[in-house]
């Protein structure tokens, strides 16, 4: 298949957002300090699927990358009206674990040590959620940004889960393994380029490329997201006649890609596309009345779609307790 290339155009904003790979981790929800023993994982079922959303942390970005094609000013105003900070974008990170039948699906590694001292909590969560992670038995990644994937290997460059089966969409895979990549993007982009490659060729993961529609295991397949990475690919489970859909960056906001989808963010390779995509999970998502994870909504991430007059509203999901 050809492998998607976005313009220079589309690579220098990318670029003009990486500054963010320096920003200090300091700032803290917006509740207030942190206390101990806040909740790292969740965990609820869907038919005969044992779901749960484990945390990696979370990260601190500039404002400046959200809604880059929109008025920077009325952006900003509409995160003071949701109560969020109009300079520092405080993003939580969540994983999804798949339990159905034998299989252990993990959706995404984080990003290890390698990114923000803020991140880099998926192994720690997992244990404490009570999960062997050697009892994983599937990887799927939905992109290559670092966030999702340079934790998948330790200090010496090797698989953290090695008795696990790697899964990747075939067109995501072959964009960032383009000879001479890293000498044709900005000098902003290198590093990013530079860590998705050795991530993907990291020893102990034999990787299965996926296209549109492929399932990894009973009840999970992926689907074609394109627009934030050419190949993003985004995860359905399938169960007890209801649908979930943990869409990775596709949908990286609660609040602004829902009231303003047709705003794109820096970090969306090809911003035009993102926000096709993004239309079309949102329609897909409110048609079939299916749940979505937010990789980056406020922990842990999990609700429903509705209409509101020409845009949408993310409504998260009423727990309840045994």
């Amino acid at each position: 298949m050809p492998i998607p290339k976005p313009t220079r155009r589309e690579l220098l904003r990318l670029a003009a957002a990486m500054p963010a790979l320096a920003l200090p981790a300091v700032l803290r929800a917006g509740s207030g300090e942190p206390g101990a023993g806040n909740p790292s994982h969740f965990t609820f079922r869907q038919g005969e699927v044992r779901l749960t959303v484990i945390s990696d942390g979370a990260l601190t970005l500039p404002v400046s990358a959200l809604g880059v094609n929109a008025d920077p000013q009325e952006v900003r105003a509409f995160l003071a009206g949701y109560f969020l900070s109009p300079e520092v974008n405080y993003a939580h990170t969540n994983h999804l674990l798949i339990e159905t039948g034998a299989a252990k699906v993990l959706v995404d590694m984080g990003s290890g040590n390698r990114f923000q001292d803020s991140a880099g909590r998926l192994s720690a969560n997992l244990a404490a959620a009570g999960v062997d992670a050697e009892s994983i038995t599937h990887v799927v990644i939905t992109h290559a940004h670092p966030d999702h994937i340079w934790g998948i290997r330790d200090d010496f460059d090797e698989a953290i889960l090695p008795g696990a089966a790697y899964f990747i969409g075939g067109a995501e895979r072959a964009f960032w393994m383009q000879d001479g990549l890293a000498a044709r993007v900005p000098p902003e982009m290198q590093q990013m380029v530079v860590g998705a490659r050795n991530s993907l060729q990291v020893e102990g993961a034999e990787w299965i490329l996926l296209a549109d529609g492929d399932e990894v295991a009973p009840g999970v397949r992926v689907i074609d997201t394109p627009g934030h990475t050419p190949g993003h690919m985004s995860v359905v489970v399938d169960s007890g006649g209801a649908q979930m859909m943990a869409v990775g960056d596709a949908l990286n906001h609660a609040y602004l890609n829902f009231a303003h989808p047709d705003w794109y963010n820096g970090f969306d390779m090809d911003g035009d596309r993102s926000v096709a995509t993004r239309h079309q999970l949102l329609d897909m998502a409110v048609a079939d009345r299916m749940t979505v994870l937010g990789y980056h909504f406020p922990f842990p991430g999990v609700g429903h779609v509705m209409r509101e007059g020409g845009a949408y509203r993310f409504v998260p999901a009423l727990w309840r307790w045994d």
